[in-house]
């Protein structure tokens, strides 16, 4: 029976190594990228360019109205000003149990703010293992934009990546596809429409709106008119 090489075992494990090294150098390069100057078209972008086309329009925090900034917080990340990236009581509820799968309270969003920009920025869209690939980089791309970029810019570039239609990207082009407007000039309802159609934007619209769409945006309302209540919400969301 023929034994292996080791000369050759070795060759190809200094190779596979030399080439972890390159993309692992190339990620931190591209990271760095990222955060210094935003990039032109994310990974989730990119994806959907062929299937239906790309509409997007970046706006900056001061061209984006409040009632965006309060029913997105209202709707994914309630405690966005509060916590540095993670919500841990949520993490360790969805822990408890022993892993076992627990419905989640409606109108709770899966993670926060930040996770979901850390996501669609830098990372990828997808289920079953794809989703569990991804956590590991995503906790870490969390923590980096929490430490380097201001809660301010994490709730800019997320309101200006996120899908919110069939190619559809980011608030700008989402306002203006529904509503013919800018998104400076959008009302809480529009707002809260809009951001009710997140959990599956390809199959839900804010215009003409579902019956689901309507009850969620509802609930959107009212949890933005108590939000508003507590100053810290109330500085952040109309700070100029």
């Amino acid at each position: 029976m023929a034994k292996k090489n080791p000369s050759k075992f070795g060759s190809y494990a200094r190779r596979f190594l030399r080439w972890m090294l390159i993309l692992f150098t190339a990620s931190i390069i591209y990271s760095f990228f990222c955060l210094l100057f935003f990039p032109p078209v994310t990974i989730t972008q990119a994806s959907t360019i062929v299937p239906y086309g790309l509409k997007r329009d970046y706006v900056s925090w001061n061209k984006i109205s409040p009632n965006v900034k309060l029913a997105a917080m209202a709707s994914e990340d309630q405690l966005f000003v509060f916590h540095n990236g993670f919500d841990w009581n949520a993490l360790e509820k969805s822990l408890d149990g022993g892993g076992k799968k627990k419905k989640r309270k409606k109108g709770s969003a899966a993670s926060t703010i930040s996770q979901q920009t850390a996501k669609n920025v830098f990372l990828w869209q997808g289920r079953g293992i794809l989703k569990y690939i991804r956590k590991a980089p995503e906790f870490f791309y969390t923590f980096l934009i929490e430490s380097i970029w201001s809660k301010q810019r994490i709730m800019e570039v997320y309101l200006n990546v996120i899908e919110m239609g069939p190619g559809i990207y980011g608030i700008e082009a989402a306002a203006q596809h529904y509503f013919k407007k800018s998104s400076a000039q959008l009302t809480k309802k529009e707002a809260a429409l809009i951001i009710a159609t997140l959990p599956n934007p390809k199959k839900y619209s804010a215009n003409p709106a579902s019956r689901a769409v309507n009850w969620k945006a509802g609930w959107i309302v009212r949890q933005m008119q108590r939000l508003e209540r507590y100053p810290e919400i109330k500085t952040f969301i109309q700070n100029r």
